[in-house]
């Protein structure tokens, strides 16, 4: 079987399912991408570059669809070329359509099922826009931008035999005559490594000095038994709740006076808007810094995965804060890792935190009630254990890669190409 997966940062959501296809001889695996990255053993990558950049001057509202077409095309004449010279023809097509690569490579292999992963639709109401009104507007105009935004969700899913999402709730905000063909799969989460360590006693971070926030460089060295809080997004932005966080910061430390905070992200944005000035990881610094010990908080950036799971295995507190808004790997991540959660009362938290089982929840827009949950974790051992026994079994159960994921993803794959 033939199967080409598209993904512009590959392998993205396939770093599993990829090397898993690979493995049975009976199936030719060729990636589709825009990364410059490595070539996966055994895949064949095969890789495009838009000529172009968009229109000067063109309508604000359709330069995402016009982004997208770009990328559509010369994805489109790679396709062409892959067929015509290489006489390359491919069963299924899994595509990360969220980019825009895939708009045309039906045109490009009619007989080819189509597979597409629905990570987000942009619903008008009831999730991220207009949740916090400190930054996300809902007036008539914003959600006419919004709507153009989803002219690409509707032209792949015009197109595809059927869907992947990876939550109930990111599946629900796609078009009702569309759900009956997703099915909710999740990535997975490899709960044989990713695990509790109690044998991990200390971790050495080191934290990227950072002249705009004024903060030094050097190495920070944790120890088991020590106070400590994390905080995890891959960029420190709104969408993620981090301006709630550095909000509660002062009240915390205050209350915890050994406690350490640790702070893994890094200065961009991968969700929302851009700020007019600076970063947001710096305005929201600047608010608090009078009330914060800087030598008990650790902004220490992008980690490399090993040092991540060993940071989420020394936490004693995790706080995960989230718009109404895609699912993090890192929430399921420290589940496994049988971590004690606090983390906002949103969906689709809601789906694998349980209030009082699996971890506490909390509103998402209160500092102060978020400062109570940490300060109570903190003073009862017996409660974070008991949450971090739960929170695994839930990923154990629901969510383990290789028993359950990886093998329904595959099955799903070999579906479609069987008709």
């Amino acid at each position: 079987m033939n199967i080409l997966l598209v993904h512009q940062n590959f392998p993205g959501q396939f770093r599993h399912l990829a090397p898993a296809l690979v493995a049975d001889p009976r199936h030719r695996v060729v990636g589709f991408t825009m990364s410059a990255a490595s070539s996966p053993p055994g895949i064949q990558m095969v890789r495009y570059k838009p000529g172009r950049g968009n229109t000067p001057g063109v309508h604000p509202w359709v330069s995402d669809i016009e982004s997208k077409v770009i990328r559509g095309h010369v994805a489109f004449k790679a396709g062409c070329k892959m067929r015509d010279e290489h006489g390359f023809q491919p069963d299924v097509i899994f595509a990360h359509h969220g980019w825009g690569e895939s708009l045309f490579l039906k045109e490009v292999w009619p007989k080819a099922r189509v597979l597409i992963y629905c990570e987000w639709y942009y619903p008008l109401h009831g999730a991220d826009v207009g949740f916090d009104p400190e930054f996300l507007k809902n007036d008539a105009e914003s959600l006419c931008r919004l709507r153009m935004k989803n002219t690409h969700n509707l032209l792949c899913m015009e197109e595809a035999d059927a869907g992947i999402s990876p939550t109930e709730w990111q599946a629900s905000t796609h078009p009702a005559w569309f759900r009956p063909r997703i099915r909710v799969i999740h990535d997975g989460v490899d709960t044989r490594r990713i695990a509790p360590n109690p044998q991990l006693q200390n971790l050495k971070l080191t934290i990227p000095a950072d002249d705009a926030c004024q903060i030094a460089g050097g190495e920070v060295v944790l120890n088991r038994g020590d106070e400590i809080i994390t905080f995890v997004n891959r960029n420190l932005e709104p969408y993620r709740g981090y301006h709630i966080f550095m909000r509660a910061l002062p009240e915390l430390l205050r209350r915890r006076p050994k406690a350490r905070v640790v702070i893994v992200g890094g200065h961009g944005t991968s969700y929302g808007a851009w700020p007019s000035r600076g970063t947001w990881k710096q305005i929201f610094l600047d608010e608090v810094r009078g009330g914060l010990d800087l030598s008990r908080v650790h902004f220490v950036g992008n980690l490399p995965y090993s040092s991540f799971i060993g940071l989420l295995q020394l936490s004693t507190v995790h706080t995960y804060l989230t718009y109404p808004f895609v699912l993090s790997w890192s929430l399921l991540e420290t589940m496994a890792c049988e971590g004690a959660i606090v983390a906002s009362d949103t969906a689709p938290v809601r789906e694998v935190i349980t209030e009082g089982e699996t971890g506490r929840l909390v509103d998402f827009f209160s500092p102060g009630e978020l400062t109570d949950r940490i300060c109570e974790l903190l003073d009862d051992p017996a409660q974070r254990a008991r949450l971090g026994r739960q929170a695994r079994q839930r990923v154990v159960e629901r969510y383990d890669l290789n028993s359950i994921c990886l093998p329904a993803q595959i099955a799903l794959v070999n579906e479609l190409a069987q008709g």
